[in-house]
């Protein structure tokens, strides 16, 4: 096995933090990256100032910068989200300094190129699609994603690439994209805050939504299940925290006029640091009840500030259950008005302790490190005539 101090390890990526443009994938990405180099490997980032579209980050692009204890080229963005001719022009000399590149996303700039080089220079390829290969009902450009696709297809290096995927339903949706690449299942890592501070509760239900406002997220089943408990004598609030595309934020905000839920529904727009620390901290319980997640970031940061979680079936969190600390049911309207009732009568703040007892205990930043650089460490070792994913898969999981 591979000396994991001397490793090097080149994660490219179209964004990176600081951005806050682009949720939990950035916060995934900059907490994995950290581990690692805590671990001993040497991490470079390659990625774009991007800091969402029409908006680049006020940093410098035209050499390595430190972040944190790692070195992060930001690349000047030209347009949309991570068309950069900076990284292109650099790309094939950071692919060459590494033992093993680290891919984040599918359908973005960085991509083929990446690909490109790798498959070139031989180097093993552990690449994220971050939720990116899962579909829904709600889905849009199949055709556009099949083409893009088969061109990644004929780009990835032979025998050298695995799928690095946050759960088995991910994994089970990339894998159905891309047949004959196996996939390894390392779920992401979670900050847990030194110190939690809760407000007392009170006689009113506080629910909170925190994420990006789209269709995929089911926050329009969230509210029509608000509508059916109107008429419950207990009192409850729901803060929908975050942003999205302005008609469709402009469309959850004309249904809660239809639904005449305007005293009890507060859109608070995007929220970070303080900000967000507040709101968990005057939160009795989080409500995710996407169509679809890979991972739902901000389910494990919840749990971290010890708040209890109702998370539809899409989301990887059935062991809400088996660790006490939530509940996961279909995400139609009647089973969310039927979880938000039942909620009232559980212990909300013991379940609160479970739950960050469970992310310290499996999704520490530490523990997860340990565990991806055994993906990296298998890619680089496993022998070039046996797939890789098969001794990723085999060993990762002990």
């Amino acid at each position: 096995m591979a000396n994991s101090g001397g490793m090097k390890i080149l994660h490219v990526s179209p964004s990176f933090y600081p951005t806050r443009a682009y949720g939990g994938t950035i916060r995934s990405s900059y907490g994995l990256c950290r581990g690692l180099t805590q671990l001993g490997c040497e991490v470079r980032v390659l990625t774009t100032d991007t800091d969402g579209i029409g908006r680049n980050l006020e940093v410098a692009n035209d050499r390595d910068v430190s972040v944190d204890g790692l070195q992060v080229r930001y690349c000047r963005k030209l347009f949309r989200n991570s068309v950069s001719a900076g990284l292109l022009r650099v790309l094939g000399e950071y692919v060459a300094w590494a033992d093993v590149v680290h891919l984040i996303a599918v359908y973005s700039f960085p991509t083929f190129p990446t690909l490109a080089y790798c498959r070139r220079l031989r180097k093993p390829l552990v690449w994220s699609p971050r939720g990116s290969l899962q579909r829904w009902e709600g889905s849009t450009r199949l055709g556009t994603k099949f083409v893009w696709e088969r061109v990644c297809q004929k780009l990835a290096p032979k025998d050298r690439v695995v799928l690095h995927t946050t759960s088995e339903e991910e994994a089970r949706h990339s894998q159905a994209r891309f047949p004959g690449v196996r996939a390894v299942v390392v779920h992401n890592g979670v900050e847990l805050p030194a110190y939690i501070r809760r407000t007392e509760p009170s006689a009113e239900l506080r629910m909170t939504y925190l994420g990006r406002l789209h269709p995929i997220k089911g926050i329009e089943n969230l509210l029509d299940a608000c509508k059916l408990m109107e008429g419950d004598a207990d009192p409850w609030h729901l803060t929908i925290a975050g942003s999205g595309d302005g008609d469709y934020s402009n469309i959850l905000k004309s249904k809660v006029e239809k639904l005449g839920l305007q005293g009890r529904v507060e859109f608070t727009g995007e929220i970070f640091g303080d900000a967000k620390e507040n709101m968990f901290a005057e939160s009795d319980v989080l409500v995710a009840p996407s169509y679809v997640e890979n991972f739902g970031m901000v389910i494990a940061e919840a749990l971290a500030h010890e708040v209890p979680v109702i998370a539809g079936r899409g989301t990887p969190w059935e062991g809400l259950k088996s660790n006490q600390c939530g509940l996961w049911v279909d995400n139609d309207a009647r089973s969310l008005a039927a979880a938000i009732r039942r909620m009232r009568a559980l212990p909300l703040r013991e379940m609160g302790r479970r739950g960050r007892c469970w992310m310290r205990r499996e999704f520490s930043w530490d523990a997860v490190s340990r565990q991806m650089l055994m993906v990296f460490q298998n890619c680089l070792d496993a022998p070039r005539g046996r797939s890789q994913a098969e001794t990723v898969s085999r060993e990762a999981r002990g």
